[in-house]
């Protein structure tokens, strides 16, 4: 009993790090909803995956196998959003994870490994303690608008035009003056209802 506990305080200590690590540090700066799971799911399967190579004596190269099967799936097949090939590597590290610890008849390990990637994926997808924020990128016309001392003119402009309340911030890209017209990224509030 006393190795169970020290291993879920183990995970419990590696995942506080983590979460205020992406919570108090990362996220105020960037609002990013896919990066937020990204660190925090990749992190705990990553503890779980190095934690059964330290417990069982497999050779390193099966841990470098993992990750070298993760890599080629990611740069070898058509670009996927990071958020699905989180949950594919979450799923392939499960796999060798399970495997290992059924042969090795370790149990109790086997459980709380799959309960907390369970639990945390559905607590990040839920998306508990954050606010996020959307991104969308506009073709905007009105070139003198873009200039700095026309900014809040330029939120309400937006606003106004596409519909989108509770515009946070816009940044000018793209500025073409051949055309007359620039590439501004809006970002704003995520709505409550979750969007398919």
């Amino acid at each position: 009993m006393n190795a169970i506990l020290l291993y879920f305080l183990g995970f419990l200590f590696n995942l506080a790090i983590t979460v205020f690590i992406t919570r108090f540090i990362y996220y105020p700066a960037g609002h990013n909803k896919n990066n937020v799971f990204t660190f925090i799911a990749f992190n705990t399967v990553i503890f779980f995956v190095v934690s059964i190579l330290t417990s069982v004596e497999l050779s390193i190269g099966v841990g470098f196998g993992l990750f070298a099967l993760f890599s080629i799936l990611r740069y070898r097949t058509d670009p996927i959003p990071i958020r699905d090939m989180t949950y594919l590597f979450i799923t392939l590290a499960l796999s060798v994870m399970n495997s290992i610890m059924f042969d090795e008849l370790l149990y109790w390990q086997l459980v709380i490994a799959n309960i907390c990637v369970i639990g945390i994926a559905y607590f990040l997808e839920k998306g508990y303690g954050f606010q996020y924020e959307q991104e969308r990128k506009v073709k905007y016309e009105k070139i003198e608008m873009i200039k700095p001392e026309n900014y809040n003119l330029l939120l309400k402009d937006l606003e106004e035009r596409t519909g989108i309340k509770n515009i946070i911030k816009a940044e000018v890209g793209k500025i073409d003056f051949l055309n007359d017209s620039a590439e501004v990224s809006i970002y704003f509030k995520e709505s409550k209802k979750k969007k398919k």
